[in-house]
């Protein structure tokens, strides 16, 4: 109470002193001032008047020397110095010599050069004759400290002193007396001192009515409201924020002060609700957080923890964390609040214990410094994560590790798990080591594309490896061998890392018996076609028959033959053999086992070559053929030796569903065969449309079965549409089949156009 008087007190002390000093000098100042100025007015004013006295005696004394010398003029100069309160008066002549003087005592005597009256003229050698009055005036005190105004008045020799009768004055004599004359200036100095004490009482009166109208309004203005806003503030630190302060609004910068406090109280009020809402929500983290967190001095005893804790291990506020922890009389050896006592770090450790209900508890503890407004590690908080739960499930997990691990080794298609970014092994099963020929060793940290046969393939392997599944891959043994495989690739975790699973399915078997039922199933072909073949090969060696007969019955005859005939039949003879040479070359490439391989193919051409081996059979049967083909077309990816199959196979069944259905005597339908191709937004299309027998609803879905047909035994093996499926699925196309609706069938093939060409 008393430093907040004194600090109250002192703000009108601060503003009342350098104020009231201010004013204090300030009136001094002036009334020295205004003193000066009377004092040189009154002083002036009695020069002026003494000047005036002393003209007057001048000239009466002038008067009197003329016409009356030395009768009266002592009497009167007596009572006119009386009238005129004049101290002293004296008149000297040129030699110093007194006169006339009001003190009769002073008549005749001589006054030295050194005498105060004297020294105005004779302060050097040759007197000086002054003859403005500031230099002809002296004030000097007397002995008892009487302020006195003397004026000295030069009489000289004038003209009509000079020519007077009466006596005789040279005329090179220039000064013949002189006039002093003395008053008192106690009148004036009775004055000043009465002004300065009037002006002393007028300061202190000004200065006293002043200071309490400023102290008054400081009170009033700033110290009243002021203490009024330190009780407001006092309240608001006490947590009140409901103060009135309207009474203290006032249009300065006090009612500027006070709305800032009550706006400022509005904003701690909402700050302090928020802190309030902030303390208890983060209270309410801190007890309800799942994991136990302890702080603790320095001592390493718990002075705060939370509900978990508690709920625990049943500490007392007070225990050593130890004691608490794990129940121990000493400080653990690897303790991580004493290495953050010492370091001021975070720390990390695992710890075990044992619970409130006696079962072993493992946790993990981090530890993090509390420090001090100076920056000084006042305590440490120790927060511990129960990970029991996780020791036993790291216990199942080994178990269930090794048990996958044997399960991983033991499948029986090779499993690979690739790094993600370089592709390189990590590690593999031991049936990728059976397959491929490889150890371990040979294959961990080496890159997979070791099990390719060319880096073309591994890195169209590697371009689609977002792709789940890779059909139809060829890769290579250790030993140098092929094995034809379908991987299947998937992303997975593999020892905190992101991996790629490959499980490769060994299908070369598989491919092998494929290749050999296509084959087989060309042979079959060939064995239809072995007909048309022949009949396709006899009528070339008719033509050279026929002409070998005419030449060789000439020269029997010994008849010449004509050149131009004998160059026709040569012509002929030779384009009928190319005629045959083709079509064995043709039946022999055909019919050779050949690999998968994949290549541009132009559809117009492949059906084109299909169809050179049936045009003699689809005469003689007098099956017309309709041809739709689009010259633009684009190619597509493709083995041209087995898309060859798939048409002969089409045109085969075409050719005998044709047959069949006119065997029936349906002498009123027309015999044709639509070949079509087009393509349409990076899709080629071809079909083949015949007006045979069609396609009975039940079996439609069985045709592409293995050993279905729907030709008489002894007619068909039931390979054709079963292999044709399995071309154009490797080739990445579609086949399809619908009946028309004038009778027989549609067969449509789909591909999509190589990117060159789309």
């Amino acid at each position: 109470m008393e430093k907040r008087m004194i600090q109250k007190m002192g703000l009108a002390f601060k503003i009342l002193i350098p104020v009231g000093m201010v004013l204090f000098i300030s009136i001094f100042i002036w009334s020295e001032v205004t003193i000066n100025i009377q004092k040189k007015a009154l002083i002036e004013k009695a020069i002026s008047d003494v000047d005036k006295f002393c003209n007057t005696v001048l000239n009466f004394t002038w008067f009197a020397m003329l016409h009356n010398p030395n009768k009266d003029m002592p009497g009167v100069l007596k009572s006119m110095s009386k009238y005129n309160q004049i101290e002293k008066i004296r008149l000297f002549d040129a030699h110093g010599k007194i006169k006339f003087s009001n003190n009769n005592g002073e008549i005749n005597t001589v006054v030295k050069k050194s005498d105060i009256a004297c020294k105005t003229c004779h302060f050097e050698k040759i007197p000086v004759v002054k003859t403005d009055i500031k230099e002809r005036i002296r004030i000097f005190k007397s002995p008892e400290g009487e302020l006195f105004l003397g004026i000295i008045n030069p009489i000289l020799n004038e003209s009509g002193c000079a020519t007077a009768d009466c006596h005789y004055h040279p005329k090179a004599i220039k000064k013949i007396g002189t006039l002093d004359v003395i008053v008192s200036l106690k009148s004036i100095t009775s004055a000043i001192k009465g002004t300065k004490k009037l002006s002393a009482w007028t300061a202190v009166y000004l200065f006293i009515v002043l200071c309490i109208t400023i102290w008054f309004c400081i009170f009033r203005l700033v110290t009243n409201p002021i203490n009024k806003l330190i009780n407001h503030t006092a309240l608001i630190g006490k947590g009140t924020y409901h103060n009135d302060v309207n009474g203290l609004v006032q249009g300065d910068e006090i009612g500027k002060l006070s709305l800032a406090i009550k706006d400022m109280g509005e904003k701690i009020k909402n700050k302090q609700e928020e802190c309030n809402k902030q303390k208890d929500r983060y209270q309410n983290l801190f007890d309800q957080v799942p994991c136990t967190i302890t702080v603790q001095n320095k001592d390493y005893k718990l002075i705060e923890f939370n509900k978990e804790f508690l709920k625990k291990f049943n500490p007392e506020y007070g225990d050593y964390c130890y004691f608490a922890y794990k129940n121990l009389n000493r400080k653990c050896n690897n303790c991580p609040v004493e290495r953050t006592f010492i370091d001021g770090k975070s720390h990390f450790s695992e710890e075990s214990g044992i619970n409130k209900d006696g079962t072993i508890a493992h946790w993990f503890v981090k530890t993090a410094p509390i420090r001090d407004e100076e920056g000084n590690i006042v305590a440490a908080v120790e927060m511990s994560i129960d990970i029991s739960r996780r020791k036993k499930l790291e216990e199942i997990v080994k178990d269930s590790e090794r048990k996958y691990q044997a399960i991983f080794k033991s499948i029986p298609n090779p499993v690979f798990i690739l790094n993600i970014d370089n592709y390189n092994i990590l590690n593999c099963n031991n049936s990728a080591l059976t397959i491929y020929g490889y150890t371990k060793g040979e294959l961990e940290n080496k890159a997979f594309s070791i099990l390719f046969p060319q880096a073309e393939a591994f890195e169209n392997f590697k371009s689609q490896i977002n792709k789940p599944f890779h059909e139809r891959l060829v890769n290579i043994k250790k030993t140098g061998e092929n094995l034809f495989v379908n991987i299947w690739v998937s992303p997975a975790e593999f020892t905190e890392q992101k991996v790629l699973l490959v499980t490769v399915i060994d299908i070369t078997l598989s491919v092998e018996t494929e290749q050999q039922l296509i084959q087989a199933g060309k042979m079959a072909t060939l064995g239809e076609m072995a007909t048309g073949v022949a009949h396709e090969l006899n009528q070339p060696l008719s033509v050279i028959k026929t002409a070998s007969s005419f030449i060789s019955r000439k020269i029997g005859r010994n008849e010449p033959i004509d050149t131009h005939i004998l160059n026709t039949l040569s012509q002929e003879i030779e384009s009928h053999v190319d005629r045959a040479s083709k079509i064995t070359n043709h039946m022999r490439l055909f019919g050779r086992k050949s690999k998968f391989s994949k290549e541009a193919v132009n559809i117009n051409d492949t059906i084109k070559r299909a169809f050179d081996i049936f045009s003699q059979q689809l005469k003689l049967r007098e099956i017309d053929v309709k041809w739709e083909l689009d010259n633009a077309l684009p190619q597509i990816v493709a083995d041209p030796v087995r898309l060859e199959q798939v048409f002969i196979n089409l045109l085969l069944n075409a050719r005998d569903s044709i047959v069949t259905r006119f065997e029936k005597n349906e002498e009123d339908k027309i015999k044709q065969i639509t070949i079509t191709t087009s393509s349409n937004q990076g899709v080629v299309c071809a079909s083949i449309a015949d007006t045979g027998t069609g396609i009975p609803k039940p079996v439609m879905d069985k045709i592409f079965e293995p050993f279905f047909t729907t030709k008489k035994v002894g007619e068909g093996t039931g390979l054709g549409l079963s292999i044709s499926y399995g071309i154009i699925k490797d080739s990445g196309g579609e086949i399809s089949v619908k009946n028309n609706p004038e009778g027989g069938v549609t067969f449509t093939i789909r591909f999509h156009a190589t990117p060159k060409e789309y």
